[in-house]
């Protein structure tokens, strides 16, 4: 091969990546990784890893201040400044890849830094810092460019300096007030943070609940546990201006059975979505076909319309997370070059947002599994059952299993508690092995642990957990 020829060009190293060029890299391939922003995408650097310390942090000042409730008092004085220098030292390394770069290149890949764009079949042109090159593919591509903030077309926006996700990890100072646009993970996991961390906070929602996807039993009750925190949660709102004055930032808006009104703060966060990463890409001249949100289509094995080229990552479309685009990545790698042809699986992928009580699922919800023809039947154990929780004086949530009535096997779980998340893969192993309900149960569960509630959820199909004796009999 000449230099500028590989077996496969990887466009966009993110966790989709860079997860499909390091395994080809591995199994002997010639591989070229080409991105222009960050090799490992946003995870580590602007989103999951800085964005949990910062809540970490925040959530730890929540629970200093129910000191009180628990062991007596305890002052404390936050500081800022020193969550903002952990960011940069241990989340983000200074916005730097070069550790990420190396690891790849340890792999045996071969890394350019540059914006990369589909040119001929099995081409690939780079714009560089010092100019354009062109790579050959000879067995195949691999794209996976990712996805930023998408920013809704909101009169006076443009002009307004505000927030997003990019912003809200670089902050070195909490401002005093803000105003969050949007009511899904990260306009929520972003709004109760700030709030914790002494911010005024309102959160705008345009459909006429938080997380519109979930029940409302879950969204209800986190709504609720919101407000009681101070955060102003207004739902069914239409923004209709931002305006930016020497007062700080002025959104106007309009919400069904107010009107319109007016909201001021000292700063604005934009957390309404994200958008594909595909202008100049050469897509359409490629032959590759987008959605209609304008995500990368592929069928089942990840290979787009386009012969050889295959696409991983937040880029496609639907679960946006960082190890679904890693999984994705290696499946990619897998079909296209390995001889593989096998399609993508979802049935027991869990996701969690952190906000506290967390919220976690895993599998089908009572509604999505009566709509797929299924005999569903929904058990909600609320965690004042649960004795962990009475210990920790902490009861705010519940935890639900829905099952297939007529096989008795589990089908799904929505939590929402205090570390809600660590319960998720239990649920998520008895989904994939398709273990009943009555197996569930009949396993030793520790007492006073958070796993005990899965277990007593579990009894709550076919008792009244209140009858019940102190180990669950």
């Amino acid at each position: 091969m000449t230099a500028d020829t590989f077996d496969v060009v990887v466009i966009g190293m993110g966790p989709g990546g860079e997860a499909a060029a390091t395994r080809l890299s591995r199994a002997g391939l010639m591989v070229l990784g080409v991105e222009g922003r960050l090799v490992g995408g946003e995870c580590p650097y602007y989103a999951c890893v800085p964005t949990k310390m910062m809540i970490r942090a925040a959530n730890t000042l929540a629970e200093a201040g129910r000191v009180g409730a628990l062991a007596g008092s305890a002052a404390v004085r936050p500081d800022w400044g020193h969550v903002a220098a952990r960011i940069r030292a241990e989340a983000t390394d200074n916005w730097d890849d070069a550790v990420a770069v190396a690891r790849f290149e340890k792999a045996g890949g071969r890394f350019v830094r540059g914006w990369a764009r589909l040119s001929a079949p099995g081409e690939v042109t780079v714009d560089t810092t010092t100019g354009s090159r062109v790579f050959q593919a000879t067995q195949g591509i691999v794209l996976n460019p990712g996805t930023q903030p998408a920013v809704p077309p909101i009169p006076g926006l443009a002009d307004t300096p505000y927030w997003t996700n990019r912003e809200a990890v670089a902050v070195t100072e909490v401002p005093s007030s803000l105003i969050v646009l949007g009511g899904r993970y990260i306009a929520l996991e972003c709004a109760q943070m700030f709030a914790r961390l002494g911010t005024k906070v309102t959160l705008l929602q345009r459909s006429d609940r938080i997380l519109p996807n979930e029940q409302p039993d879950l969204t209800d009750a986190l709504t609720r546990y919101l407000r009681d925190e101070g955060i102003e949660v207004l739902t069914g709102v239409d923004i209709e201006k931002v305006e930016r004055g020497a007062g700080g930032i002025t959104v106007t808006a309009r919400q069904s059975g107010r009107g319109q009104f007016s909201l001021r703060s000292s700063h604005l966060l934009v957390a309404t979505g994200r958008r594909p990463n595909t202008a100049g890409l050469g897509l359409e001249e490629a032959g590759i076909k987008l959605d209609a949100s304008g995500a990368i289509e592929v069928d089942e094995t990840l290979q787009t319309t386009s012969p050889g080229v295959y696409a991983a990552g937040d880029v496609i479309g639907g679960e946006m997370f960082v190890y679904t685009a890693a999984y994705e990545g290696s499946l990619a790698a897998a079909n296209a070059f390995t001889g593989a042809n096998n399609a993508r699986d979802y049935t027991a992928l869990g996701w969690v947002i952190f906000t506290d009580p967390q919220v976690a699922g895993v599998g089908l919800d009572e509604v999505q599994a009566r709509a797929a023809g299924l005999d569903a039947e929904a058990a909600t154990l609320p965690l004042s059952h649960v004795p962990r929780c009475l210990a920790a004086r902490d009861t705010r949530g519940f935890i639900k299993l829905i099952r297939d009535r007529s096989t008795d096997r589990l089908l799904g779980a929505r939590i929402l508690a205090p570390e809600g998340s660590e319960l998720l893969m239990e649920v998520a192993v008895a989904i994939k092995h398709r273990v009943t309900v009555t197996e569930l149960r009949s396993l030793f569960h520790p007492y006073l642990t958070l796993g005990e509630g899965v277990k007593l959820a579990a009894i709550t199909f076919g008792k009244d957990v209140k009858k019940l004796s102190c180990c669950a009999v």
